[in-house]
């Protein structure tokens, strides 16, 4: 696979098709993680004297422009960071887009509006799909893929714009490769795995896939009330994914017969309803065992014993993957045992990896220096499924 660095850009239209999906409160964004991750590529196209064109989804509209969506936000964020002015464009392949190329010079930088504004971006219908990578292919001479957290994904400017332009990827996509081979290959040994986030039902293909490479998997969040059950064990109102129990008693027993230690909370913090995340109200949690949830009761955290279990089933690991918070994170009275984990990843020796999405947002809100990190991902989704050993289109695309 070719790099950025293989290219010769200087007076050439180059597009860059990154993740800037990043989270919106109105118009404030309030984590930039994947901005600031797409800036070394960006910048040293600019250094080297191309005229860029930066394209990224955010969020889920529905094949036309959404206002909440647009942008724009984006590009200012994204000028403080290059500390260059970022033209932007109000469409994506329409006559804005088409001037804003136009009046590019060497080193200028253009962000496109949300690709997601045409319906082509995201078509299941190859000539659709294929069109609206035409229309884009117009606009550039070169493509550069550097947008990890989409390349799971087949979509037109991820997997389609790559076959018409020379292309090669971008540092961050290149330095997301290395880290997972370094999860997949040759792994340094204890190796450890800590799952978390909602629902069980997004991890069975990575656990299934870790079963057989992992010493130890480590389970919290919404996800471990699912596990809990399927032990027989009280979850009072926990989220609970009913449907999967079956899958994940098979998981469990699996576990057991090739020795993969699988640790589940011993006790969780509790509440009577979902806390209130705007006005953050005191939510006044209990600690009660994992084993004994009072029928009334929602487990929102794991508690301060598995706080201290997780950290010592970490201390000795010399590689750990880290993927979704343990709790409601986002409420100050169940984000400890999200913090407790980062916390644990910190002062471990090992090579520690946070697998994007929200675990990633977990490390910055909670405050903790994301150099302390081994590698902190952009991409959850597309981590999980590069793990369960899954082709994804976006990097197959960029293959030679």
């Amino acid at each position: 696979m070719k790099t950025i660095d293989d290219l010769q850009v200087a007076g050439k239209r180059v597009f860059v098709r990154v993740d800037l999906n990043v989270p919106l409160d109105g118009e404030t964004i309030t984590d930039d993680g994947r901005i600031r991750a797409a800036v070394p590529t960006i910048a040293k196209l600019t250094e080297s004297g191309a005229k860029v064109i930066v394209a990224s989804h955010l969020g889920r509209p529905k094949g036309a422009p959404e206002p909440r969506f647009s942008l724009a936000p984006v590009a200012r964020r994204l000028g403080e960071l290059l500390g260059k002015p970022v033209a932007f464009a109000t469409d994506t392949v329409g006559d804005s887009a088409r001037e804003a190329v136009a009046g590019l010079g060497e080193g200028d930088v253009v962000l496109l509006e949300n690709l997601r504004f045409n319906a082509g971006e995201t078509s299941k219908d190859d000539a659709e799909r294929g069109a609206f990578a035409d229309q884009l292919a117009a606009l550039a001479d070169l493509y550069v893929g550097d947008g990890f957290g989409a390349v799971h994904r087949k979509h037109a400017s991820v997997y389609d714009l790559p076959a018409r332009l020379p292309h090669a990827a971008g540092y961050l996509i290149a330095a997301e490769l290395n880290v997972l081979r370094q999860l997949t290959e040759d792994v340094k040994r204890p190796y450890a795995v800590v799952l978390g986030g909602a629902k069980v039902s997004d991890k069975l293909g990575v656990i299934d896939h870790l079963l057989e490479r992992a010493d130890r998997i480590l389970i919290g969040g919404g996800m471990a009330y699912t596990f809990l059950k399927a032990q027989g064990h009280e979850i009072g109102t926990s989220l609970l994914q009913d449907d999967q129990i079956e899958a994940v008693q098979e998981y469990l027993a699996r576990a057991k017969e090739r020795g993969v230690e699988f640790v589940l909370p011993v006790d969780v913090l509790v509440g009577p309803e979902f806390p209130d995340l705007r006005t953050k109200a005191p939510a006044h949690p209990q600690a009660v065992s994992a084993a004994q949830i009072p029928a009334d009761q929602m487990g929102l955290d794991i508690g301060p014993e598995t706080c201290e279990l997780y950290a010592s089933k970490l201390a000795d690991a010399a590689t750990v993957f880290w993927n979704g918070p343990m709790g409601v994170f986002e409420h100050p009275d169940f984000a400890e045992g999200t913090k407790a984990v980062a916390q644990a990843l910190v002062e471990s020796p090992a090579f520690t990896v946070v697998g994007g999405g929200d675990s990633a947002a977990a490390v910055r809100i909670l405050g903790f220096d994301e150099n302390a990190f081994g590698h902190i991902s952009t991409g959850g989704g597309a981590s999980l499924e590069y793990l369960e050993g899954k082709t994804l289109p976006g990097l197959a695309a960029l293959e030679d």
